[in-house]
């Protein structure tokens, strides 16, 4: 009778270690998918700042493009100036944005890859290999790695 009972108990006992166990592994689980979730939101929460941010560094680029380079001399000063201002903010906010994980992607030459590519044409090229970016129509961004917008690309084509 005692034994029984002692055999009884002991298997009690083990029982109540396992679940024991197997809730401190499910704490810890718990702890470091919260932990994770933690730092990714510490990393992405500017997401949607970014992707609004973009368009206004998209308009400076287009800014300083449209500018004829033969007009930027010293006896067009205030062209110059507002030209020299547009390039000195343009370079200013690329220096914010690598500061804080968002980096540009302008893939020409590159292999084509739909993860941080949209394809917006096809066409053949001669001296070209076929799945390559010819042609970048949108400069496109990664946040921390992560593809915020692709760029938007001519790719090569067989002919």
């Amino acid at each position: 009778m005692v034994i029984e009972e002692k055999a009884k108990l002991e298997e009690q006992l083990k029982e109540v270690t396992d679940k024991y166990k197997r809730a401190l592994a499910d704490a810890e689980n718990v702890r470091q998918r919260s932990q994770k979730l933690v730092e990714e939101a510490k990393l992405y929460g500017i997401q949607s700042f970014c992707k609004d941010l973009l368009e206004v560094a998209d308009i400076l680029e287009k800014a300083t493009e449209s500018v004829p380079k033969e007009e930027i001399k010293d006896e067009n000063p205030h062209l110059k100036s507002l030209y020299e201002g547009l390039v000195m903010t343009e370079v200013q906010i690329q220096k914010v944005f690598k500061k804080h994980g968002l980096l540009r992607l302008n893939p020409v030459g590159a292999k084509f890859d739909p993860y941080e590519h949209e394809a917006l044409f096809h066409a053949p090229m001669e001296g070209k290999e076929p799945g390559t970016i010819a042609l970048v129509s949108k400069i496109g961004y990664k946040l921390h790695g992560r593809t915020l917008r692709p760029a938007l690309v001519g790719v090569v084509k067989d002919a």
